[in-house]
């Protein structure tokens, strides 16, 4: 059975003015699992971190609960000072009985028994752990940012400059977001566009970021330093390298629906490019609305007017997958209606690994 140590800590008057710190110690004691409890006035203080180490080597601790504050706070204090003793650092727990308990409490009573409660549960998963070994693996010097906003392009742009690659995956046909379709800024109310086309620029002609706009992360895999990440690059139906952005196909387009950069307020064609500054600035079909998909083939007028044979409806999706090191998630946001009596949605999940995200239009800036 593993010798377990407890230490309880007043931190002054914040645990101690509403929990009853020695029924705690008692309390412990009583424990199967505990070998040995104290408290102290703060234990996270020189001397009482020299007191667990002093208690690890006495009483041959191979375990240790500390009841105190959050472990944000000094949990990776009380790390060190159990390995300096000699105890595998990952076999200490904290019981946070003050931000959980003390400052939340209004009775001292029951303060004092739900602190009993949080350390007898630390002191059983404590029983249970495995003693873990730090390793050091390489990273991936490449990094993944989810959304092509402004905060998406900005983060693309930050880790560009330091020297490490980047691949940017939008899902709309642009990158530029939701600030795209601005006119100013609050509060200073400089114009949107004139802040926002100079960074869309550099991102797009930056020797270490590669752009999927039309795409979505739809699988990930691995651990921070190394993920395996799949992104799947839909079909545009217009390739990138062929169209030379002349406009022909887009005024011959017999369809018309609402445009969702314009949010419903005009119309664009079933081939469209969302704005006039559209990175890249290459048409897209969209195969919900081509008549050409719809019917069996009818219309394909905008691939009879193409000068330059850049348009192909037989092209499908595609799955690539790119090694990451890092990955930022800058997925923007949706629009509630507050009139609406429907509940809001979500953005619809993008990656396994990564349930908030959804590889789309860009942060809100």
């Amino acid at each position: 059975m593993r010798k377990i140590g407890v230490f309880v800590c007043h931190c002054g008057t914040n645990i101690a003015a509403m929990v009853d710190v020695e029924r705690v110690v008692e309390a412990s004691r009583e424990l199967p699992e505990v070998t040995y409890a104290v408290d102290y006035l703060f234990t996270c203080s020189a001397p009482g971190q020299d007191q667990i180490k002093d208690a690890i080597r006495e009483h041959n601790l191979d375990g240790v609960v500390i009841a105190a504050c959050s472990p944000r706070m000094h949990e990776t204090t009380f790390r060190n000072a159990v390995a300096s003793a000699g105890m595998n650092p990952y076999l200490v727990e904290m019981a946070n009985i003050r931000e959980h308990d003390s400052w939340v409490a209004t009775d001292r009573d029951e303060a004092t028994r739900k602190a009993i409660d949080l350390v007898r549960m630390k002191v059983k998963k404590v029983a249970k752990l495995e003693p873990l070994e730090e390793i050091v693996l390489p990273v991936t010097r490449k990094a993944l940012v989810i959304g092509g906003g402004v905060a998406g392009i900005q983060a693309a742009l930050d880790i560009a400059n330091t020297d490490v690659d980047v691949v940017l995956v939008e899902r709309e046909p642009s990158i530029g977001g939701h600030m795209a379709q601005y006119d100013k800024t609050f509060p200073t109310l400089d114009c949107a566009s004139c802040i926002l086309t100079p960074r869309m620029v550099e991102a797009a002609i930056h020797p270490r970021i590669t752009i999927h706009t039309f795409s979505e992360v739809v699988e990930s895999s691995g651990f921070v330093g190394a993920y395996e990440v799949k992104i799947r690059k839909k079909a545009r139906s217009v390739d990138l390298v062929k169209c030379t952005g002349c406009g022909d196909c887009l005024e011959k387009c017999p369809v018309k629906v609402p445009s969702e950069f314009e949010a419903g307020l005009a119309d664009r064609g079933a081939i469209y490019r969302p704005f006039p500054q559209a990175i890249p600035n290459v048409p897209v079909i969209d195969r919900e609305s081509c008549t050409y998909f719809l019917e069996d083939g009818k219309c394909g007028i905008c691939q009879k007017v193409c000068p330059t044979d850049a348009i192909d409806f037989t092209v499908e999706d595609e799955i690539i997958t790119e090694k990451v090191g890092a990955i930022v998630v800058a997925t923007g946001f949706h629009f509630y209606n507050s009139t609406s009596t429907t509940p809001p949605t979500t953005p619809s999940t993008a990656t396994g690994a990564i349930p908030t995200s959804s590889a789309g239009s860009s942060s809100s800036g």
